[in-house]
């Protein structure tokens, strides 16, 4: 991605310069700028630059200066981590996919057999992602969130109060966890067992 090269200098309406290429080029990338890429500051460019600042709580002023340079790689680096924190997402659930089929056992963390925290644990951190050992203390972890996606930590309320069971939502209002009757498997929030001690879901 070419937002790393853009220069510090303060870019505005009238100039011409290599720098207001790039900048023309990082606008066009997402979105803001639709015209030629000219190297040439013009309405057009200042248009672009102030619905990007408008998008961004910026000044609305049309000048391209160290906030909005700022603003242009950052957005750049949170579709990096976001596309990153997808992929990880991604990997989570396959892995705890191939797990499917191994005995309840507690305390386990091998294909031995798993408890619900050290199954969560194990595809964690075959993702190359470390998380708490236990669900209550997993629970204190993350971002709350009201519709998870796949890759997201449910939880509920089963034996105990507070958080005391967890799997991984693989999507279709289904989730995978290691089940003490089952071993792992895959059910749904909407069986009439797991419905009623559902807490929530976080992303990790």
């Amino acid at each position: 991605m070419a937002d790393a090269a853009l220069g510090d200098r303060t870019l505005k309406q009238g100039m011409r310069h290599s720098d207001v290429k790039e900048l023309q080029t990082i606008l066009k990338h997402k979105g803001f700028y639709k015209s030629k890429i000219d190297g040439i500051y013009g309405k057009g460019t200042a248009s672009s630059v102030r619905s990007f600042q408008v998008k961004y709580r910026l000044t609305v002023d049309g000048i391209t200066g160290k906030n909005t340079v700022r603003a242009l790689k950052g957005s750049a680096s949170s579709k990096v981590a976001a596309a990153k924190s997808t992929v990880k997402s991604t990997a989570v659930v396959s892995n705890a996919k191939k797990y499917i089929g191994v005995p309840y056992k507690w305390g386990g963390t091998s294909r031995k057999g798993f408890d619900c925290s050290g199954f969560l644990y194990t595809a964690f951190k075959e993702s190359g992602r470390s998380i708490p050992r236990t669900v209550s203390s997993l629970y204190t972890k993350g971002k709350r969130v009201s519709s998870p996606v796949p890759g997201d930590v449910v939880f509920f309320s089963t034996y105990k109060k507070g958080a005391s069971h967890a799997g991984i939502y693989v999507g279709s209002g289904k989730f995978i966890h290691a089940s003490s009757s089952q071993g792992i498997t895959i059910s749904a929030l909407s069986n009439s067992y797991w419905k009623p001690k559902y807490l929530g879901a976080k992303r990790i």
